[in-house]
């Protein structure tokens, strides 16, 4: 009995001393990403001005790093808070731990002033920060990754415009196993679209929905993965802090169930729509329908661009696929 009990402990031992390789080797081997690129970029009016558009219109990097006031219709950004960070991401949305959007400010003690043009473009394109610890993919950029270089260039340069801000953002809490496996999905580095190939509306349609990372809410998950078969059809749910649940809608062409019946002037409309400040001016009820959609973000999204997203749309595959739009809390807590 001695010496089974002494071969147990034995296992025991040599389990914990797997494990804890495990996690050493995790911990200082990912991820596995090439080097802040050693740049410096000419921050031209016209480049900031093309970044201003994309992160406030397209990529819509503010939506996340801004405090959005959610007592109006679509939360739009409060004046004065872009670039200051804070917004949450927790639990009671589902995610497997705390997440913090940073201030991405100049300011040098509480945002990204001391970071160099080179980390700041790799950390949106391959999910590392400055010190290489990994960022949680809330952040979509593996979408941002495929930016063409002159469009992540400009990105940069409007982020380095932004009034510094001092507020401290607090660090992230993944939960475990979240901690550890959060390290393995940063990987390689940017793969830049060619300019040249957005000539083509298609093209270009493609790449403007995919840096705005629109697949990453209108396609829905199961254990943090897309589900095959169910690109853009809608679906992936998003939970309020009141208890409500909202479905995000099915985007593909199909004619019954998502946007095929809607004309490009429809579409382009839909955006247009919230370009005007009554659009969110009047106060919602604690239980009305609200959305996370930053409506107001994408209104200001250019008439050619939109026209180029409309038409790729509909040129994926139709998927039928009916989505409850909202669940109010109060029918949330009676199932």
């Amino acid at each position: 009995m001695k010496k089974a009990f002494r071969i147990l402990g034995m296992l025991l031992v040599a389990l914990v001393v797997i494990a804890a390789a495990g996690v050493l080797y995790l911990r200082y081997t990912f991820p596995k990403v090439d080097a802040a690129p050693a740049i410096t970029i000419n921050k031209t009016p016209e480049l900031i001005e093309r970044g201003a558009y994309l992160a406030n219109h397209v990529a819509v990097c503010i939506d996340c790093h801004s405090t959005r006031d959610f007592s109006r219709f679509s939360g739009p950004i409060i004046p004065g808070t872009e670039g200051k960070g804070g917004d949450v991401f927790d639990h009671s949305m589902g995610f497997p731990g705390i997440f913090y959007a940073r201030n991405i400010t100049s300011d040098n003690e509480t945002g990204i002033g001391n970071w160099t043009d080179g980390e700041v473009y790799r950390a949106f394109t391959t999910g590392v920060s400055r010190n290489g610890d990994p960022l949680f993919p809330v952040m979509p950029y593996k979408s941002y990754a495929n930016m063409t270089t002159n469009d992540a260039y400009a990105i940069v340069s409007y982020i380095r415009s932004l009034d510094p801000i001092r507020h401290e953002v607090p660090k992230s809490k993944p939960d475990f196993p979240m901690s550890l496996i959060l390290r393995t999905i940063p990987s390689g580095k940017p793969t830049p679209t060619d300019e040249h190939a957005l000539q083509d509306e298609l093209v270009r349609g493609k790449y403007l929905l995919t840096i705005a990372a629109c697949a990453e809410c209108h396609t829905p998950q199961e254990k943090g993965a897309p589900i095959e078969g169910k690109y853009l059809a809608g679906g992936f749910e998003f939970k309020a802090p009141n208890g409500a649940v909202l479905r995000s809608a099915n985007i593909t062409p199909d004619k019954q169930s998502g946007i095929g019946s809607w004309t490009e002037e429809a579409f382009v409309k839909r955006f247009k729509s919230h370009e005007i400040s009554e659009a969110t001016a009047a106060k919602l009820a604690p239980d009305a329908f609200n959305t996370i959609m930053p409506w107001t973000m994408y209104a200001g999204m250019e008439e050619a661009d939109l026209k180029a997203i409309y038409k790729y749309l509909m040129s994926v595959e139709a998927n039928p696929n009916k989505v409850e739009r909202y669940t109010p809390p109060a029918a949330v807590a009676s199932n």
